[in-house]
């Protein structure tokens, strides 16, 4: 936070540290400038409750010049009212600081009354405990007069209000309800700099009316730049002094904190007092400080959720979103036309720290446009540098969280500590345990309680169950300490370090998910050559994991939640790592069975120059055939058939027969998809002869339902037949891919034949044994074609509904290919309802996604269309 500092609790720093929208630098006493009621007994001092100098009249004692004591003689300095001593007594004191009431004149409702009993029971600040006053005891046996001077103020610390508060407007209305009704203990969390003082701030100055016994503020830096966090016990002794406990009533701080906790408690207990702890390190420098009393609110500030307090409504904080973000950025910089889609928005991370350093650079510099500083934040490649201004600093704030980690006691903060130095390294999207236990070169508990520590000190958020991510800001500071210390050359080399740490692990996991998703035979044993040697044989000591086998579920979700980590290692280490190529090939299943033909094409096209950089002909040709399916799935047979051929000609050359004989079958298939009958012939027989002599019965049925597609075009019932003795094949062997395969292949042949209704019974058992086994190719061909039976059927309203989830699941994928399928088949159904104009589009759209491939549909399309 901007400015000096705030006298009104142990002079801590107004604000704290969050820096949040427009809190400004002024600064901040915390009391308006009011005296303490303590009256320090010197010539001339005040008398409690009565105005005086040298001839100040005594109330119901005589005394000296200085001290002026009511009702029982005490030590100099001390004002006790209408008390006799003993365990008993109230001290006038005890309300005095930073705008209190004055005790035994306060005038107000409950008020105890001079010489009398109290009306209503109710005491206001500078009365202990709850209990009566003992009778007669306004100003002491014996008074001679009421005390008549001023009210001191009450309690008034808090900084002032933030300026420029911006959006949050649902939190704010939940703040003020939970603070005035029931539940009147609110613990705002969130990052540095996400405004979590600044909403503290604006709640509170708006809340002063229903606390009309004062507000209370304690900048407690748990995250305070350049300070240590304050003690319960210092926090304690500042609350108890400017609540106006003398030294002797207040316990030492070493003594006893419990009992200056519980005279704490005491003062408090009836008033209605709203109390701000802002910025709090952990639950056990807030639970001292609590009041107890029902007519009290608390506000606590931390990056901590601080979950073990008990009974506290919780408040996290997200950035702003990007409408508030440029209304902020508007307000507190002064220009206009910084709309929500201003690249400083994104730059800065939606943060209102970040964005009130930009905001003012602006306000600093009527030259710099802020077009321009975007461009700075952007292309110098040290956006936390220009996050800088004045003594506000994104970096900062950071810092003090890390440097906290690094320098603990503990194991989990000191592992913390490296783990974000690991994260910096890596940069990667979202991060799980396991994958920062090998990084940590720990289990997985130990790294568990690392990240947990991270998500403490809010230097990462918990995005799903298991899942971390650092925000924007973050990642650049991690960056930074990932190579701090350390020349370009060696950060380098430290960064490849890491990456490749993080590739075994991948290439291992990938091996797993494989074993799980590929049936044992000869697929399996082809793909996993040499993978074992190449993950033992790689410029590190870590042996190849021997983690548990996974399920095919849980190889699936594996890939789901990595996958975009991957392409991130890929895209930045494929040129550097021995391991890319490995990853790769263990991938593929997943890759293939999800569809997910982007990520497929961006990684196959790696594999293929790590295979060629490091000379290995056997990762060269698996890559290639894998990028050939690539090509193939998305509809493109002439460039899959030329990196098939070439991949074949190196299996030939490797005397590799298993791997020649699904090149030949790969080739038939791609042949016949291209109208080349005769060649596609040749090389499926080529292929069903090499099954049969390496009697493998998986490798036959796949070649016999080829062929039955090829003859599909001559004579639907002979491909039939040859689709029914891959299915007997499937079923013998118990292989899902085989059935589901077949039955679809029958269905089609039936359309062929005009008979929608015998496809479509086959159509469904194919999607029905896709339940069991995933495989997205084969289930959109079903459903493609489960569409058109329906659609022939004159079911349309049915067609209609497979039509739109084909599309969906299509999109999702990236698969444009089959998205234009299915917008093909849609647009038939909106035509035969006579709606011309809506079909005209999808067939337009369809054309669009099938232009560039080999698919026969786009004459069609082009027919129905009237384009040349």
């Amino acid at each position: 936070m901007p400015g000096g500092r705030a006298s009104g609790v142990g002079g801590a720093q107004a604000g704290g540290s969050d820096g949040a929208g427009g809190v400004s630098g002024d600064e901040a006493s915390g009391v308006g400038g009011a005296q303490e009621v303590r009256a320090s007994g010197g010539r001339g001092a005040r008398e409690v409750g009565v105005s005086g100098g040298r001839g100040a009249r005594e109330v119901g004692v005589s005394g000296g010049r200085g001290a002026r004591e009511v009702g029982v003689s005490g030590g100099r300095g001390a004002r006790e009212v209408g008390v006799s001593g003993g365990r008993g007594a109230r001290e006038a004191g005890v309300s005095g600081g930073h705008g209190a009431q004055e005790a035994g004149a306060s005038g107000g409702r409950g008020v105890q009354q001079p010489g009398g009993a109290s009306r209503g029971g109710v005491h206001e600040v500078g009365c202990s405990g709850g209990a009566a006053q003992p009778r007669g005891g306004g100003v002491g046996p014996g008074a001679e007069e009421r005390s008549r001077g001023k009210r001191a103020p009450r309690p008034a610390q808090l900084p002032p209000p933030p300026g420029h508060f911006t959006g949050r407007g649902d939190v704010v209305r939940a703040l003020r309800h939970g603070l005035t009704g029931d539940r009147s203990f609110a613990v705002v969390s969130g990052m540095a700099g996400v405004g979590k003082s600044a909403l503290a701030l604006h709640v509170a100055h708006g809340l002063r009316d229903e606390f009309p016994d004062g507000q209370l503020y304690v900048n407690l830096r748990g995250a305070t730049p350049g300070m240590t966090p304050l003690t319960p016990a210092s926090a304690l002794a500042s609350l108890l002094r400017d609540l106006g406990a003398e030294p002797r009533r207040a316990p030492e701080d070493d003594e006893d904190p419990a009992a200056a906790s519980a005279l704490l408690r005491s003062l408090l207990a009836p008033t209605r007092t709203l109390m701000v702890l802002d910025d709090a390190a952990t639950a056990a420098q807030v639970r001292p400080l609590l009041p107890a009393g029902p007519g009290c609110a608390v506000i606590v500030t931390s990056r901590s959720p601080l979950t073990a307090l008990d009974g506290a409504d919780r408040f996290p904080l997200e950035p702003l979103s990007d409408r508030d973000s440029a209304a902020l950025l508007r307000a507190v910089s002064g220009r206009d036309g910084l709309d929500a889609g201003h690249p400083l928005v994104r730059l800065a991370g939606r943060l209102p720290l970040a964005l009130r350093i930009v905001a003012a650079r602006l306000a600093a510099r009527h030259a710099l446009t802020p077009d321009a500083l975007a461009e700075l934040l952007t292309v110098s490649g040290g956006r936390l540098h220009h996050l800088e201004y004045d003594d506000l600093s994104v970096r900062c704030s950071l810092s003090v969280a890390l440097d906290a980690l690094r320098t603990s006691d503990r194991e989990a903060d000191r592992d913390a500590a490296l783990v974000l130095a690991r994260i910096g390294a890596l940069d990667l999207p979202t991060y799980g345990v396991p994958l920062i236990a090998r990084l940590l070169d720990a289990d997985e508990l130990r790294a568990g309680a690392a990240l947990d520590r991270l998500v403490d000190v809010a230097l990462l958020e918990e995005t799903a169950y298991g899942r971390y991510a650092p925000h924007d800001l973050v990642r650049d500071f991690a960056r930074e300490v990932s190579g701090a210390g350390a020349g370009a050359e060696d950060a380098v080399a430290a960064v490849d370090r890491v990456a490749e740490t993080a590739l075994r692990w991948y290439a291992e996991s990938a091996r797993r998910s494989l074993l799980a998703i590929i049936p044992e035979g000869l697929d399996r044993a082809d793909r996993l050559r040499g993978v074992a040697a190449r993950l033992g044989d790689v410029s590190s000591s870590a042996p190849m994991s021997t983690s548990a086998p996974m399920s095919m579920e849980a190889a699936f979700a594996w890939g789901d939640t990595e996958l975009d980590n991957i392409v991130a290692l890929a895209e930045r280490h494929h040129d550097t790592s021995a391991l890319m190529s490995v990853l790769v090939r263990c991938l593929f299943p997943y890759l293939q069975r999800r569809g997910r033909l982007t990520e497929l094409a961006a990684l196959g096209a790696v594999a293929v120059a790590a295979a060629r950089r490091q000379g290995d002909t056997a990762d060269e040709a698996q890559a290639l055939t894998d990028l050939a399916g690539m090509h193939y799935m998305s509809g493109r047979a002439s460039e899959a058939l030329a990196l098939n051929d070439e991949a074949l000609a190196l299996w030939r050359e490797l005397g590799f027969v298993s791997c020649v004989r699904r090149g030949l079958n790969n080739r038939g298939l791609l042949l016949e998809g291209l109208d080349r009958h005769e060649e596609s012939a040749d090389a499926l027989h080529q292929s069903l002869a090499l099954a049969k002599e390496l009697a493998d019965p998986l490798s036959e049925a796949v070649t016999l339902s080829h062929l039955g597609n090829l003859y599909e075009h001559t004579d639907a019932r002979a491909a039939i037949a040859h689709h029914e003795q891959s299915l007997a094949i499937g079923e013998t062997i118990g292989h899902a891919i085989v059935r589901q395969s077949a039955h679809c292949n029958i269905g089609y042949a039936h359309l062929t034949l005009g008979e929608p209704a015998a496809a479509l019974a086959h159509l469904e058992e194919s999607l029905r044994i896709h339940d069991e086994y995933e495989d997205w190719h084969g289930a959109s061909q079903s459903r493609l074609g489960l569409a058109r039976a329906l659609r022939e059927l004159g079911r349309h309203e049915d067609a209609a509904r497979e039509c739109a989830v084909l599309l969906d699941r299509a999109e999702q994928r990236g698969d444009t290919h089959m998205a234009g399928l299915a917008r093909h088949q849609h647009g038939l159904l909106l035509a035969a309802a006579g709606r011309r104009e809506e079909a005209y589009e999808q067939w337009e759209s369809a054309l669009s996604a099938l232009d560039g491939t080999d698919s026969k549909v786009t004459d069609e399309l082009r027919g129905l269309l009237g384009a040349p």
